[in-house]
């Protein structure tokens, strides 16, 4: 049985109105049938299996939390706790949106790598640690359920640019991996870096990058990065290549035959976003969401429970 149950984290570096996140947190659970649960709705957590492993993840820009409700569900079910979350605030610079969470002064050439690069993380692991230890305003049925020092980040297009950015024990102890979707970090010459820059992520931690063929969001940014030719524009590949250093045998590239940018994400919200900028899916998305799920799962109890990874056929690793 899968619950979930929603919570909130103020941001004191952000200015009102935006600065609140909204969170849900998705676990494995077991009724008891007692008066309170029928009466709130609160259901324990499954005690035989916790403390479960942590999943926070980073939602693409206007992209709602509710995409991915589907594979927060698939991974609880895995044993893990997922949480999503929803913020509105400046996605990119001068823009309001439902943001990935970035902290765009800390993407700057003068001042990435001197600390995280996102300024929702600590407000939701802090949250998190509120619901685990029952702070008084947290009103929490998950006391002693989240395991804390084993947080996975995982994210989709600039959340997943978020999740490998801040993987990173530097900034955040807890964390032992990280796994993107359509998510790269390419930098963009809006914030001040010279064409064709990759910016380096952590050499000690296990990545999964995963990305689709057929990305038509990636193809037509391009010139956010100043590419003249876009049939050529690979920053996911690059930024295997070239942003993650050492051959530690536990990260991974995997690239989907026929998946476009929202893959991924299920169903889509055409009203917001960049769907409009994608190519058509060339496989069964069902299918491929499903496999994904299997593996984002494996990966995850790899580097939190120590559960061999088997990596996807056609991924490559280093």
């Amino acid at each position: 049985m899968i619950r979930s149950l929603y919570s909130a984290a103020r941001v004191d570096s952000a200015s009102a109105p935006y600065d609140t996140i909204h969170l849900k947190v998705y676990y494995p659970a077991e009724l008891s049938g007692s008066q309170d649960e029928r009466m709130t709705g609160n259901v324990a957590p499954r005690k035989a299996s916790a403390p479960f492993p942590v999943l926070v993840f980073f939602n693409g820009i206007n992209l709602g939390p509710e995409a991915y409700h589907w594979l927060a569900v698939a991974l609880a079910e895995r044993g893990l706790a997922v949480v999503t979350f929803g913020w509105v605030g400046e996605t990119i610079p001068g823009v309001i949106g439902l943001t990935s969470g970035i902290d765009l002064d800390k993407v700057r050439p003068d001042t990435y790598g001197s600390g995280p690069s996102s300024q929702a993380l600590g407000p939701i692991l802090n949250a998190l640690n509120a619901l685990n230890e029952n702070a008084p305003w947290a009103r929490s049925p998950l006391v002693g359920a989240l395991d804390l020092n084993a947080v996975v980040l995982g994210g989709h297009s600039a959340g997943g640019t978020v999740a490998l950015q801040n993987a990173d024990r530097r900034y955040f102890p807890g964390v032992r991996g990280a796994f993107s979707y359509g998510g790269h970090t390419q930098a963009s010459l809006m914030l001040g870096f010279p064409a064709g820059t990759v910016l380096a992520v952590s050499d000690e931690m296990p990545l999964l990058l995963i990305g689709g063929t057929r990305d038509g969001v990636i193809a037509a940014s391009a010139a956010r990065y100043q590419q003249e030719n876009a049939a050529v524009h690979d920053p996911i590949t690059r930024t295997f290549d070239e942003a993650i250093g050492g051959a530690r045998g536990d990260r991974h590239l995997w690239m989907i035959a026929g998946a476009n940018h929202f893959t991924l994400a299920h169903p889509i919200d055409d009203t917001a976003g960049r769907g409009f900028l994608d190519l058509p899916a060339e496989l069964d998305e069902h299918v491929a969401r499903e496999h994904m799920a299997r593996v984002i799962g494996d990966f995850a109890l790899s580097v939190t429970r120590g559960v061999e990874f088997n990596p996807p056929e056609g991924a490559t690793t280093k």
